[in-house]
């Protein structure tokens, strides 16, 4: 269950994993009777700093024990399952799904051949509506010293795989888990960020929009083998920078409300980004604000147009133009034929 890879800032790596996670990496080896001092030495984590309760370390130092600590015990599992999940497991499944042709065969895949690694837990993906959720469900208890380390794995690993996937951001709408509120729990907030975190829930989930799972793959084989090529299958909590499920959102509020100006801040409100944040995805999507108005207005024309008799200065007006004449030019760039033409055509 390593932790997820994200695309590299220049920043200097905030340190927001809670060291209670590199104190259960050390009860495993325990029970192992192995020594964990190699593992914790590559990842410059001191007897003194395991000791604090408090403690933070960053997503680079975590992602160095965790793998040095699954290689060395051979078990990607760390000892919460009643039977070792080897060396390379976690890349097996992120192979086994890697041809699906979308994201939601993608998943579904992963969680059911998850099963075949441990029945000790049952994953499901489900749709309700617009929201979609990886739920994982306890059959067996799991050793209670790395229960939540491994719960809070492996929907980090399946989201950041999600993300990884589809090359795209996937904000997540909540997560919910299984144990009370620890003592780190403001950390859940990095690690899943995006929605509201529940805990002493009856089992645990991460939920997002249900219309990522539509989404193509866009990873093939060799990319995968540059994923794995640092000894594990590292996947991150930070998030992507793009989002490609942007434009349809995008697309969506426009459509809602065609005969509104909606300015850059009022859709960037609505969508829970930066101004800054929408204007860049969209160019990196090949697409503009301007473009996504003009298209969503002349496609509402098109179909009062057709649909209704208004007279053209109401279809105009309607879809937000001042007059008749500017809404006919417009239309007839975007279009090739007058409104006119156009209805009497249909």
């Amino acid at each position: 269950m390593p932790a997820a890879r994200q695309e590299p800032h220049a920043r200097t790596p905030a340190a927001v994993t809670p060291m209670a996670f590199a104190q259960a990496i050390v009860a495993a080896y325990r029970r192992r009777g192995r020594s964990p001092d190699e593992a914790l030495a590559l990842a410059q984590i001191t007897p003194a700093q395991l000791r604090q309760p408090q403690a933070r370390m960053t997503a680079r130092q975590m992602e160095r024990l965790s793998a040095a600590a699954m290689e060395e015990l051979d078990d990607e599992g760390l000892g919460a399952f009643g039977r070792r999940l080897p060396w390379g497991s976690y890349g097996m499944l992120a192979r086994a799904s890697l041809g699906a042709p979308d994201l939601g065969t993608a998943v579904r895949r992963w969680c059911r051949h998850h099963g075949l690694l441990t029945d000790d837990i049952r994953l499901e993906l489900a749709t309700a509506g617009p929201v979609a959720a990886v739920t994982l469900r306890e059959l067996r208890p799991l050793a209670a010293e790395v229960r939540e380390l491994a719960i809070a794995f492996i929907l980090r690993n399946i989201h950041g795989l999600a993300c990884w996937y589809v090359d795209s951001r996937i904000p997540l709408r909540g997560a919910l888990f299984p144990f009370p509120a620890p003592p780190h729990a403001e950390a859940y907030a990095h690690m899943f960020p995006g929605g509201p975190l529940l805990f002493g829930q009856p089992g645990a989930a991460i939920r997002f929009d249900a219309r990522y799972l539509a989404l193509p793959l866009r990873r093939d084989e060799k990319a995968l083998g540059q994923l794995l090529r640092h000894r594990a299958l590292q996947l991150t909590v930070l998030q992507y920078r793009r989002d490609r499920l942007l434009v349809p959102q995008v697309r969506q509020a426009l459509a809602a409300d065609p005969g509104r100006a909606h300015s850059a801040q009022d859709l960037a409100v609505l969508l829970h980004v930066s101004v800054r944040t929408l204007h860049r995805q969209l160019r990196e999507e090949g697409a503009s604000l301007q473009q996504l108005k003009d298209e969503v207005r002349m496609e509402r024309a098109k179909d009062l147009l057709y649909r209704t008799a208004k007279p053209i200065k109401q279809v105009a007006a309607a879809v937000g133009f001042r007059n008749d004449k500017s809404f006919a030019r417009a239309f007839r760039l975007h279009v090739g034929v007058t409104p006119g033409d156009f209805r009497e055509a249909g």
